[in-house]
């Protein structure tokens, strides 16, 4: 993958589009999500300005980077410009695999202590910003944060732990598949998603999907507890591996 190594905020700007350029996805508001992924979003995409979290799921990360790939890979399909900040396990050949445009995206493994600063860089020039959210991060910062994608029209996604989320979507349950008695390879894996909002996002949500898997696949959309089948689709997405980099902003 051609990249570019960058240091510092300013710089980072210099890779993406300025703010006041024209909006590359021609002026709409949604950007598009799988199709096995809309009934989990108010807007059944992904509404600029608004902050989407991915959070933690039990084990610990477990399924959510898969989830986040998911979420980025129409709209990188359509032409949209995704970061990725504070995720050094998150791998631009998983990402490629994902469908995800490796010349549109940004990775920043080690913000730093700017990682406020780094954040508010790429939410003025980039579509979706992806970050993890730190140990300590303090409710005045999260909450400009929010202020500024809203302003600039970006989709924040923090992944982790994030107060005042639009929706916060996480896996709740996962089965893998492939072992047999004594043989055979983990395949793929049966995950029960979660989604949790306010506003129109505010009655639960859950679905199952495999991930990773690209065959048919069983996909629940329904409010908890409804117990309402939805038409079977298809979703491929791939587990990440782990490729640290310091700054890939491809193709420019």
């Amino acid at each position: 993958m051609a990249g570019r190594m960058v240091v510092g905020s300013a710089a980072l700007a210099g890779l993406v589009r300025p703010a006041s350029a024209p909006d590359p996805a021609g002026g709409h508001r949604m950007l598009p999500v799988r199709a096995e992924l809309t009934g989990l979003l108010p807007n059944r995409g992904l509404r600029r300005g608004s902050t989407v979290a991915v959070g933690l799921g039990q084990p610990r990360h477990s399924g959510a980077t898969s989830l986040i790939l998911a979420l980025l890979a129409e709209a990188s399909r359509a032409g949209s410009w995704c970061a990725v900040v504070g995720v050094p396990t998150f791998g631009a050949g998983a990402a490629a695999e994902a469908g995800i445009a490796l010349d549109r995206l940004a990775l920043v493994p080690d913000p730093g202590p700017e990682w406020p600063t780094v954040v508010a860089a790429l939410i003025d020039g980039v579509d979706v910003v992806v970050t993890a959210v730190p140990t300590t991060v303090a409710a005045s910062v999260a909450a400009r944060l929010a202020a500024r994608a809203r302003q600039r029209g970006s989709v924040l996604v923090p992944y982790g732990r994030w107060d005042g989320a639009d929706v916060t979507l996480r896996v709740v349950r996962g089965v893998w598949q492939g072992l047999g008695p004594g043989r055979g390879r983990l395949r793929r894996r049966e995950v029960t998603v979660s989604a949790r909002g306010r506003g129109a996002a505010a009655r639960p949500k859950e679905i199952k999907v495999w991930l990773p898997g690209d065959e048919l696949t069983r996909v629940i959309p329904r409010s908890v507890g409804s117990g309402v089948p939805a038409p079977t689709r298809r979703l491929r997405v791939v587990t990440p591996v782990a490729r640290p980099l310091t700054v890939a902003g491809t193709g420019r």
